[in-house]
């Protein structure tokens, strides 16, 4: 047997009855809460044992608390007494404070002939993005005749390398790749 459920306005959506258990964001509280009896943990954490819905409920109130499914799959659901606002916060917070920092490669190039405050410039954009966790490449790039003074490149990079020491470690030693020396740093 099928059932039209509307999705949104002109489209109706077609869920097969009792195939499908609907998917919840979120626990049922309180009221939301209809399957009795119920199997209930109290706010300290020790079990009360198979009760009615109701007396539960008069139980989280007395304490000035919510009544909260987090079983509800079991047989029969297990619910807690606890408060609900300062539970999801925790939770939030605890899933803020998991989230990680992907790194990314940050890509600064460079000619042989910058002068001294470019190359500060440059020096403290690199440091901005080894703070933030993010990995630098280097690219000195050669056009033209400064193919021919590949060695001034190099010591480029060595005055880079010497600059960033404190808040970086050399992850890729100084290369060529065809016109270009590239070195790779990683924060510490």
């Amino acid at each position: 047997m099928l059932s039209c459920l509307p999705a949104c306005a002109g489209s109706p959506l077609f869920v097969p009855i009792g195939d499908v258990a609907i998917e919840r964001k979120q626990q049922r509280i309180n009221e939301q809460i209809r399957i009795t009896p119920i199997r209930v943990i109290s706010e300290e954490g020790e079990q009360l044992g198979i009760i009615p819905t109701e007396e539960a409920m008069d139980r989280a109130r007395n304490v000035g608390l919510d009544l909260v499914e987090v079983a509800p799959t079991e047989k029969p659901p297990v619910c807690r007494i606890m408060d609900y606002g300062k539970f999801k916060y925790q939770q939030k917070k605890r899933q803020h404070k998991s989230h990680a920092h992907h790194s990314k490669n940050k890509e600064i190039r460079l000619r042989p002939k910058i002068g001294e405050a470019d190359f500060m410039t440059k020096v403290n954009r690199a440091k901005k993005f080894l703070g933030q966790k993010d990995k630098v490449i280097f690219s000195v790039i050669f056009r033209g005749r400064e193919n021919a003074h590949v060695d001034e490149g190099f010591k480029l990079i060595e005055k880079l390398t010497a600059e960033l020491e404190p808040v970086s470690k050399l992850e890729q030693r100084p290369a060529m790749h065809g016109r270009r020396i590239v070195a790779i740093f990683a924060p510490k």
